[in-house]
Parts: C-alpha cells; sequence; structure tokens
C-alpha cells in the first residue's frame, strides 16, 4: 500500500470518528456541567458547552495510535514510526491537561509545570531521533552533523516553542470556526510538506490533523453549538506545534514547518506587546486580539474566523515555497510572512471604515 492511500485511509477514519463521537461525547459533558460561562475575553454573551475536544481527541488519537502500530509492524526499523509515535503521544498529553482544565481547572504554577515537562520531553526525544536515525536528505537541517552546543539550543528552542504555542493555541481559541479552519489548514499544509520532502509519516500525520478538526467545525458553527474548550485547543496547540518541530529536526525546511503557525504567533505577540506598553498585566483577561476586534465590528464568527483562516493559509503556502526556491530566497519569504502579519493587524482597523459607511 503506498503512503498517499494509508494516509488517505488514516484521514478518512479520522474525520467519521471526530464527526460522529460527538454524538456520545456531548451528553457526557452535559450531565458532568462542562459549560463555557461568558467572561471579560469571551465572544459569545451565553454559556456554550465546552469540552468537545474530547471527541477530537479520541478520534486522532485511536487513528494515530493505529496508524502508527501499522507502520511499525510494517517496517519495525524505519524512523516513520518513532516519530509518529513522538507526536501521537506528546499530543495526548497536551490534551489530557487540557480536560484536566476543563473538568476541574488546575493551578498556573502546577499547570506551567507539566507543560514545560510536555515540552521538555517531547524535544529531548525528537533531538535523539534526528541525531541517531537515517533520514530523508532535504533543504533543511541535519541534526545528526550539528555540534553538541547547536543541538543544545535546539533544545532550548524547541522546549519554548512547543510551550508556548500550545498557550497561544489557547489564546486563541475565541470565535466559532477559528480553530477547527486553523487545525484544517495546519494538518494539510503539514501534509503537503510531508508529500514534497518524502516524510511519509509527516503526510499521515498532517492528514490526521486536518481530518481531526474538520470533522469538529460542523459541531462547533451549527446551533446549538459547541466550543472544543481547553482539552481541544490544548490539542490543538500540542499537536501542531509538536508536529513543526518534528518535521524541522527531521530536515524539512524550517519555514514550511512555521508557516501555519506565523499568525497566531503574530497575534498573540503584537497583543502582547502593545497592552503591555500600556501598563496592562499580560496575563489579564481582554478581547484585544485582531480577531477579536474583527468580531466587535459586527462581524459573524464564521467571518472573521474565515478572515483568520485566509491569513494563515497565505503564510503556509509562502512557507511551502520555500521547497521550491534556493535558500538564499527564504529570507524573501521570511518578510512576506511578516508582512502578512502586518497585514493582518491593520485588517480590523481598515475594515472598521466599510462597517462605519
Amino acid at each position: 500500500m503506498s503512503i498517499t492511500v494509508f494516509a488517505a485511509i488514516a484521514g478518512v477514519a479520522t474525520l467519521v470518528l471526530s464527526l460522529i463521537l460527538p454524538v456520545v461525547v456531548r451528553p457526557l459533558l452535559v450531565k458532568l456541567g462542562v459549560m463555557d460561562v461568558p467572561n471579560e475575553r469571551s465572544s459569545h454573551e451565553r454559556p456554550i458547552l465546552r469540552g468537545l475536544g474530547l471527541a477530537v481527541l479520541v478520534a486522532m488519537t485511536a487513528v494515530g495510535g493505529v496508524a502508527t502500530a501499522t507502520s511499525a509492524v510494517a517496517d519495525p526499523e524505519a524512523p516513520a514510526w518513532k516519530f509518529m509515535l513522538i507526536v501521537t503521544l506528546g499530543s495526548l498529553c497536551a490534551r489530557l491537561l487540557g480536560f484536566s482544565e476543563d473538568l476541574r481547572g488546575i493551578s498556573v504554577p502546577v499547570r506551567s509545570a507539566i507543560l514545560l515537562l510536555i515540552a521538555v520531553s517531547t524535544t529531548v526525544v525528537l533531538l535523539w531521533l534526528a541525531r541517531t536515525l537515517p533520514l530523508p536528505e532535504n533543504a533543511g537541517l541535519d541534526v545528526g552533523t550539528l555540534p553538541l552546543w547547536f543541538v543544545l539550543v535546539l533544545g532550548v528552542y524547541g522546549v519554548l516553542f512547543i510551550s508556548s504555542y500550545i498557550n497561544v493555541a489557547n489564546f486563541m481559541d475565541g470565535l466559532n470556526g477559528i480553530s477547527g479552519l486553523h487545525g484544517l489548514i495546519a494538518g494539510l499544509a503539514f501534509a503537503a510538506a510531508g508529500a514534497l520532502s518524502g516524510h511519509g509519516w509527516l503526510l499521515v500525520m498532517g492528514v490526521i490533523l486536518a481530518a481531526g478538526f474538520a470533522g469538529f467545525l460542523p459541531w462547533n458553527v451549527s446551533q446549538p453549538g459547541a466550543f472544543l474548550g481547553d482539552v481541544g485547543s490544548y490539542l490543538l496547540g500540542g499537536a501542531v506545534a509538536i508536529t513543526s518541530f518534528a518535521a524541522f529536526v527531521a530536515g524539512v525546511p524550517i519555514l514550511a514547518t512555521i508557516g501555519p503557525m506565523v499568525i497566531y504567533f503574530g497575534d498573540v505577540g503584537t497583543t502582547l506587546v502593545k497592552r503591555m506598553r500600556k501598563g496592562h498585566k499580560w496575563d489579564e483577561p481582554h478581547k484585544e486580539h485582531a480577531y477579536q476586534r474583527l468580531q466587535q465590528l459586527g462581524m459573524p464568527h464564521v467571518a472573521a474566523s474565515a478572515i483568520n483562516a485566509g491569513f494563515t493559509l497565505a503564510a503556509s503556502l509562502l512557507g511551502l515555497a520555500s521547497f521550491f526556491v534556493a535558500p538564499i530566497w527564504w529570507l524573501l519569504l521570511l518578510v512576506g510572512g511578516l508582512a502578512l502579519v502586518v497585514l493582518y493587524q491593520v485588517t480590523p482597523r481598515l475594515l472598521a471604515k466599510k462597517f462605519a459607511a
């Protein structure tokens, strides 16, 4: 069986599970009383059921586990199943942390410590795999030939990268459709990067990620609606960040691995800087992200989420373009990505004139 067919089967299985599991999960969440009550950063006005990311968790973990086991049996010596295993397990740990937060809440110090533990463990294992396993040659890093001090720097980067993006995804999960579309686009971008780089495991895991969140979208945007909850946003952040870092250390060009994350990082980063310059506390609830400002113009949730998704898609395509040009041109692609961040930030201001007219 070709890797493309294998990925397609995994994607269909994940999509079907993600679509039907909420039928089982929703009554359980209602019984547990897992509701999202509006607060200072909420874009909704009434309590909404949250935690439906549990269905996505089960779907992605089940299919990811089967895909990993199948790959291990088919070729035990190949590096593919080992990367798939770490991505699946690391994402699962992030999901379970989010589910615990949904159920009873976790103190900030404990949550931060667990996030760091997840980030450290996945980073260390991924770097070890990249240094010891034979990997396809690509235009990106060859971790096996790097000096130890540089690998240690990569380790610090990986820990900060993974732990911070899980928080970023949680901050950005504030509109119907925004997280589902982000997971869909990021997954497809990783799948394309896997196909272009010869990393079959990345193709499979990207398709599973895209299908998992595509299955959640109808439940999120239809009435009466339901939210991912922390289980879903932590799942999204963990799966995207760990997959991205795994691809990076495996030799995939860095711009292709970070393209889907540029807009999310940019929105949270610029908003945080602006608020701190005004003297606000960084962790104080607010509604000043660009996607929130779009919604505050009177734009429907799905429309504002679609604008965010459009910019994410554009940044992802710029990242994938790095496969087709010499590394000397990557700087130009990076500038293009940063320009997208700036344009995205000013879009609410530009559209405000139209809505005011």
